[in-house]
């Protein structure tokens, strides 16, 4: 995941994302004792929520700023880049909110993630499927191709039927695998969102450019994704996995 995140900028402008991750977090519904493995931990929040169930967790993140930000709560938190996990039988659950859309390298996560689970464990994951801010997507590309921008883009977002493919490849026992709308209010605007969650190409840009270019990804969506009052809805749709690695 070679996306720079800002614990700081993240918790002012995406504080929606661990609150939204408490539907899933319930599907993980951990126990005293065992030993859990959050995957693309960020900052810690839905970490320390597990932890306060008696479980014992260790979050992993490729992010050195919000690998700090979780220690800083007290997480066991690791900087391990997802797609290379080094744990062998170690978990009894493995859990992830809001991370794997940034590894379009699945195959890499999911063999990781089969080594790590003992025999019986469970793996329960939320993260952007199909569709997935689809009017963000073609408004960027719409704004890099008039600047003559090339896009490559970073989000990966597969259906239930490719995703659960993948997963029957590696192994696992499909529980429940299922894609469903969350349009998303973004309390600060859809600039701040640009900001916290753009692509990397961003990054390469003059100062200059890169905020004409945000401007007019903005204007391009405000129609769609804007009211009459002002309040920007993101066009989330997320995908939901609930998968075993048999006995």
């Amino acid at each position: 995941m070679a996306q720079d995140w800002s614990p700081s900028d993240y918790q002012q402008h995406a504080s929606f994302v661990p609150a939204l991750g408490a539907s899933i977090l319930s599907q993980l519904a951990p126990q005293a004792g065992e030993r859990v493995l959050d995957l693309g931990c960020g900052d810690g929040v839905l970490t320390q929520q597990i932890a306060a169930s008696g479980a014992a967790v260790v979050g992993v993140d490729a992010s050195p700023d919000m690998v700090a930000a979780a220690r800083a709560r007290g997480v066991d938190a690791r900087l391990i880049d997802v797609r290379a996990l080094p744990f062998v039988c170690e978990f009894d659950a493995v859990f992830s909110n809001a991370a794997l859309h940034w590894v379009p390298d699945a195959d890499a996560v999911l063999a990781g993630v089969a080594r790590a689970l003992r025999p019986g464990g469970r793996f329960v994951a939320e993260f952007g499927g199909h569709t997935n801010v689809a009017a963000i997507a073609v408004a960027i590309r719409a704004v890099f191709a008039r600047h003559g921008i090339a896009f490559a883009s970073p989000w990966y977002y597969p259906t239930p039927d490719e995703y659960g493919a993948h997963l029957v490849a590696h192994g696992f026992v499909v529980r429940d695998i299922r894609l469903f709308p969350r349009p998303t209010p973004l309390p600060t605007g859809m600039d701040a969102w640009l900001r916290t969650f753009r692509v990397s190409q961003f990054s390469g840009l003059p100062a200059d450019l890169a905020a004409d270019v945000e401007r007019e990804i903005v204007d391009l969506l405000r129609p769609s994704l804007c009211d009459s009052a002002g309040r920007w809805t993101a066009d989330y749709v997320r995908l939901q996995v609930t998968a075993e690695r048999p006995q």
